[in-house]
């Protein structure tokens, strides 16, 4: 006797988990990035953290605008899309239905077989099946664009408040090599959670993440010297 149980398909978590990694990892990478910037530059330890607290806040709204905007743009081609579709399958319901029958032929349906499906699903929900079998709009992948404005503005502060803790409890004369190690260790672990969470290997995203982030640090620690020399 076979037993019902609910499945949780890693694809559900797509919505939030690519903003909340993008968000944590920038957080990170540029409040660290900044951080060791300008301690490199001679700044005082108040110096430093107005700084950081500085691109914190500014990091966090950022976040949240750029996703806000960008996935909004995204929900609304979806709009377009189904309204377009709505229309269609008012004007012509035929023509649509041979329409998302073949898209099952296409997959390896047999014709009649592909038909009846189409039939009995248009008569249950036909805007549902041609948005999810034509178009690739389902309720796991739609977006969400407050979901990812929040996801992004609350694991870029999360991220970014790891550098500047690490401002508060480092000694000065050592505080830039103990930012960039903690920093990176940071990156590294976010990796592997961001790889566990989306079920895929652990060890190149862990690489990955850190490789760019010890990239910028070592960059704005290059730019920190220059112009601390010249200020």
């Amino acid at each position: 006797m076979s037993r019902l149980h609910r499945e949780n398909h890693l694809v559900e978590r797509i919505g939030w988990l690519r903003a909340a990694v993008l968000g944590a990892n920038d957080g990170i990478i540029s409040t660290a990035s900044l951080i060791v910037g300008v301690a490199i530059a001679a700044a005082s330890r108040n110096d430093i953290l107005l700084t950081g607290v500085a691109g914190l806040v500014a990091g966090a709204m950022s976040m949240a605008a750029g996703e806000y905007v960008s996935v909004s743009s995204q929900s609304d081609t979806e709009h377009a899309d189904l309204a377009r579709e709505k229309q269609e399958l008012a004007d012509n319901p035929d023509f649509e239905r041979e329409e998302l029958a073949q898209v099952y032929v296409a997959r390896g349906v047999e014709a009649g077989l592909a038909r009846e499906v189409a039939q009995q699903l248009m008569t249950r929900d036909a805007l549902g099946a041609h948005a999810r079998d034509e178009l690739g709009i389902s309720e796991a992948t739609t977006a969400r664009p407050v979901q990812a404005a929040l996801a992004s503005a609350a694991t870029f502060t999360a991220g970014a408040a790891a550098p500047l803790l690490l401002v508060l409890v480092a000694p000065p004369q050592v505080l830039v090599p103990v930012v960039s190690a903690g920093s990176l260790l940071c990156l590294s672990l976010l990796g592997a959670i961001g790889a566990k969470a989306g079920g895929a290997g652990l060890v190149r995203p862990t690489i990955r993440v850190t490789f760019w982030g010890a990239c910028a640090m070592a960059l704005t620690a290059g730019i920190g010297a220059v112009f601390g020399k010249v200020v």
